[in-house]
Order: C-alpha cells, then sequence, then structure tokens
C-alpha cells in the first residue's frame, strides 16, 4: 500500500509596517523568507489606541489614517497580502517596526522587532514613563524602543547601537546586530539623475506635527551662515505641513530650494554639507563622508552609524526570523514594570 506524502505548512508570518521607511524594511525582509507565507498589516494598537485614530487624536503618529493610507497604498501598488490588524491570525511569528505598541493580538505569537532608524532624544516623557511605567511608551516618542522587553529577539543597526540599548538596560541576549534595511547601502545613492551638485542640504523634521520645539527661523538662519553662499536646498520631512514650512523658509532664503517629493539620500549623495535636526538622513550623510551638522552629537552619530554590509540587513533578519521560529524557547512575558535606565549625555533611542 502506497504511503501519501504530507508537505509541511509553510510558516504564517504576519509584518506590521508603519512609515513608508518601515513598510519598505519589512517588505525587505518578507524577500528573504520566501519558505513563509507572509501577510502585512498598516501599524494599529489595541480598542484605545484605535479610538484615538478615529478621534484624529494621533494623525501625527504611524497608528494615523494619514500614514495607514501611504502604508495600504504601497501594499497594494506591490502585490503584497494585506491582513489589516492581523486579524487572520494566529501567526507563526509577527515581526514589527516598533514594539512601543505590542498589539494585544499577537502576545502569543513568537515576535521580532526591527528598528528603524535614529531614536528620539529622552526628555521628560521618558523620565515621567521611568515614574509611572503604566504609561504608554509611546508617550515618549522612539525613546523608549526597546523597553517593552516583551519580544524574542530585537534586531538593531549596529555594534554601537548594541551598546547603547545594552546601557540603557535591555537583556543583551535579545539583541542581535543585523544592520537595518534602507540604511545598510549608502553609496547605492551616489549613482542618481538629481540635477543639482555642491549645495548645502537641509533635511528637515516633522517636530511640530509631533508635539516638540521647534524654531524653523532658526534652522533657516543656520543654514545660511554654514552655505556661505552656496545653493541652499532644503528637503521637507513627509509628515510636516509643506504648504507652512516652504512659506517660512522662502520668508528668511527666497534663492533655496525647497523639495516636498524626491529621494532624500540622493540628494544627500550630491551635496556638500548636510543640516539635519532629529533625522536618520544624518546616518547616510556620516556613511557618505558629508559633512554633517545635527542636533545630536556628531560624535555619538558616529558610534551609532548603522552597519554598511552592501545591503545584506534583510537576509540577515531573516536569518534571525528562522533562529526564532526554529527555537523551542517560551516566548518572554510582557513585565508589569520595566526599569529605565538613561545614561547621561547619549543619544537616546
Amino acid at each position: 500500500m502506497g504511503h501519501r506524502s504530507k508537505t509541511k505548512p509553510r510558516p504564517r508570518v504576519l509584518f506590521i509596517c508603519g512609515s513608508l521607511n518601515q513598510t519598505t524594511q519589512m517588505h525587505a525582509i518578507a524577500g528573504e523568507l520566501s519558505e513563509c507565507e507572509p501577510s502585512f498589516t498598516p501599524f494599529y494598537g489595541g480598542a484605545i489606541v484605535d479610538a484615538m485614530r478615529r478621534l484624529g487624536l494621533i494623525e501625527m503618529t504611524i497608528g494615523g489614517q494619514k500614514r495607514r493610507a501611504w502604508c495600504t497604498q504601497y501594499l497594494r501598488d506591490h502585490g503584497l497580502s494585506i491582513d489589516e490588524h492581523g486579524r487572520e491570525g494566529p501567526y507563526d511569528l509577527v515581526v514589527t517596526c516598533t514594539d512601543l505598541v505590542i498589539q494585544p493580538n499577537i502576545r502569543e505569537s513568537r515576535l521580532v522587532v526591527v528598528q528603524e532608524g535614529i531614536l528620539d532624544p529622552p526628555g521628560a516623557l521618558s523620565r515621567l514613563w521611568e515614574r509611572a511605567p503604566f504609561l504608554p511608551r509611546w508617550i515618549a516618542g522612539t525613546a523608549l524602543t526597546g523597553h517593552s522587553h516583551a519580544y524574542d529577539k530585537f534586531c538593531v543597526a549596529s555594534d554601537g547601537y548594541r551598546d547603547f540599548f545594552v546601557a540603557h538596560g535591555i537583556d543583551p541576549r535579545r539583541l542581535v546586530v543585523t544592520g537595518i534595511p534602507n540604511f545598510d547601502d549608502c553609496r547605492q545613492y551616489l549613482v542618481n539623475d538629481f540635477p543639482h551638485r555642491g549645495y548645502v542640504l537641509v533635511c528637515t523634521s516633522d517636530a511640530r506635527e509631533t508635539f516638540k520645539r521647534d524654531d524653523r527661523a532658526a534652522l533657516v538662519r543656520r543654514a545660511i551662515g554654514i552655505s556661505k553662499g552656496r545653493l541652499i536646498v532644503f528637503k521637507l520631512h513627509p509628515n510636516e505641513d509643506h504648504a507652512r514650512a516652504a512659506a517660512e523658509i522662502r520668508s528668511l532664503a527666497p534663492s533655496a530650494l525647497v523639495y516636498s517629493q524626491g529621494s532624500a539620500e540622493e540628494m544627500i549623495a550630491n551635496s556638500d554639507v548636510v543640516l539635519t535636526q532629529w533625522s536618520s538622513t544624518a546616518f547616510v550623510a556620516l556613511a557618505l563622508g558629508k559633512e554633517v551638522h545635527s542636533n545630536f552629537s556628531i560624535d555619538e552619530l558616529r558610534r551609532l552609524l548603522p552597519a554598511q554590509n552592501g545591503g545584506r540587513s534583510a537576509k540577515n533578519v531573516a536569518r534571525v526570523c528562522r533562529d526564532v521560529l526554529s527555537s523551542s524557547r517560551p516566548r518572554p512575558i510582557e513585565p508589569t514594570v520595566i526599569p529605565l535606565r538613561l545614561a547621561a549625555g547619549a543619544v537616546s533611542a
């Protein structure tokens, strides 16, 4: 009597996306897991986060309607399987762009977190959470990334970032230096069609949209001083009010070029000098050897610079995902209270 072969089902993996940068990172990682059955979702939360989105209270974040729409359009444009809010779970593995929110319906799945880029500096809200850790981590922006301790593995950008997270109380056994997609092969941007060269590039921030202090006039004047007569190019943050930003810039620097669209990375590649505020684009500029001005310490940024591994980060993260899927270790439980140690003077994530 013949034996009928049984095909082992493919592992089901949910990729929780966010901004376009985070979404393209998730897409790249999924592309390296051909043995898995991937599904994607725009960022979501529990009942409270969803209610806040409906009321328009988190529109400035990846949980808001605008960024969710951008993400959904990207997923549709690339023909990816969408499972909004992961409703078709449970999944064997969840790969997420942030652990600032741990969605209720993924708590029983294995979880891999992937660092997006540079993180917000610590401040009053980080210190408030340290005293009252029952508050949501997202109140401090991205400064509390990694502090859920609810993941199996946290894939980080560089050895410098691994040391940084360990210094801030993250379990080193859960940290894996993989590099991060979109920031691991900056030399690729040197070949581009952007028409200008030899200018001062200013990459603005969405600080006001995310309720942080921002002095746009001071930024423009700083750019003028740095330029010493050279052309100034402004690349606006996707999440800021473009009409307001352009008007503010042109009132002080009428000859500057202002772009709301286009590749910031290619603009960096053609520039002589890059001025940023809180942007991950500082990493691209440093990797390409540009003169960089930032609100962060340049020495600290050099230490944290994402690994330049020729675009292998997605493969590295995929390898971590396979290890987690094959592990028999029980998934960690999110603790009620998590100690936070903010290293003095460090750039915080």
